[in-house]
């Protein structure tokens, strides 16, 4: 297990987590530009818009070395939503994205949400395997071409 710990996000993460997402998915998938203005775009929301006590979003530290992040939304009263799950290929295959994974959940079961979604596309492999392992289903695929990129969008679930 990677000795990672969980710290609460803040605004100084924002540039990083911003750059992270952009350069790993242009680089693994081809994304364009357009995938981290959504990601700018959704951590300015969660900034400007969400309730610390049903929201809350970390990042994975090893010291001072950011290696990833995950974030916890409201969908609606009882449904949460998993966003902004990152993991850099430095800190994979180490158990980190289990340890994220299940602070995430436990954060959603103590703020008394009853499920929890997420949004994801066929390629991620590793987090839809990730994702299986710990319960979620996959309820339904669409292929779409966003980013840039011809991709298959995928939408899972799971109870809490």
């Amino acid at each position: 297990m990677c000795a990672a710990a969980l710290t609460p996000y803040s605004a100084p993460d924002q540039d990083w987590l911003v750059a992270a997402h952009g350069a790993l998915y242009a680089e693994a998938e081809g994304f364009d530009a357009t995938f981290p203005a959504l990601v700018d775009d959704i951590l300015r929301a969660f900034e400007r818009d969400h309730d610390p006590r049903c929201e809350a979003g970390w990042i994975a530290r090893d010291g001072r070395r950011r290696l990833g992040s995950i974030f916890c939304v409201r969908s609606d009263d009882t449904t949460a939503k998993l966003r902004l799950f990152l993991l850099l290929p430095e800190a994979r295959g180490m158990g980190l994205g289990q340890h994220m994974l299940d602070h995430a959940l436990g954060f959603a079961r103590d703020a008394g949400y009853r499920r929890m979604t997420l949004w994801t596309h066929e390629s991620h492999r590793a987090a839809c395997a990730l994702y299986a392992r710990n319960g979620f289903a996959c309820r339904s695929a669409t292929p779409v071409h966003s980013f840039g990129v011809d991709l298959v969008e995928q939408h899972w679930d799971r109870a809490l």
